[in-house]
């Protein structure tokens, strides 16, 4: 799949601008509380993803080898009745892409996969999740919110994460001082009409404990 970098994005303290899906990689680095891949879809995808309806999204929870990942995805997209074709298949290729990254970036063979469309106010609070680290993309709809908070409330000053730029984040287990107090949400979209797809990759070590 192609995609069209900008070139200029406001984003908050701690979070570092990747051009490249290598530059992830800058998630290691002291002080660095996400990368962020600031990328966007070629309009003919995301007006492909915009327009399907609702019941046709793919969608899925799984804990599978990196391997496996993109027929796993393509097996979704069939159970979902998501049209076949080169633009559907641009969609499981880059999830797949983004899982061998991640997969590679995090030192493990195992994948939690969840792919999941939105419409209410899911994770409406600003919060830091219980593991090392999470990747996430929005293929549709508003894109992930954060910002800093130090004392754990609502960020004065709210980021949104365009959509298709995945997002790396920093979870509590990852070793961290001093604490960034960067914080993130889903957006709320609760009565809006709005279906959002989003994906998310956290790292697994232990597959048969950690379902």
């Amino acid at each position: 799949m192609n995609f069209i970098c900008e070139e200029i994005i406001e984003h908050a303290k701690g979070v570092v601008i990747a051009r490249e899906p290598q530059d992830l990689i800058a998630i290691r680095e002291h002080n660095c509380a996400a990368t962020l891949w600031k990328r966007k879809f070629q309009s003919d995808f995301q007006t492909w993803i915009d327009q399907l309806p609702p019941e046709n999204l793919p969608e899925g929870r799984l804990i599978l080898p990196q391997n496996r990942i993109a027929d796993a995805v393509h097996q979704l997209c069939e159970i979902a009745g998501t049209p076949e074709g080169s633009t559907c298949d641009m969609l499981v290729n880059d999830i797949d892409a983004l899982a061998q990254l991640f997969s590679a970036l995090m030192g493990t063979e195992y994948l939690r996969l969840r792919l999941e469309k939105v419409t209410d106010n899911a994770c409406r609070k600003f919060h830091k999740d219980a593991i090392t680290a999470r990747l996430v993309c929005t293929y549709r709809g508003q894109g992930t919110q954060y910002g800093t908070s130090l004392e754990g409330d609502e960020p004065q000053q709210i980021f949104n994460v365009p959509t298709g730029a995945p997002i790396l984040l920093r979870g509590t287990l990852w070793p961290e001082t001093p604490e960034s107090g960067l914080l993130h949400r889903s957006p709320p979209i609760e009565g809006t009409g709005e279906t959002r797809l989003l994906l998310v990759l956290d790292p697994v070590s232990d597959p048969e404990n950690d379902v």
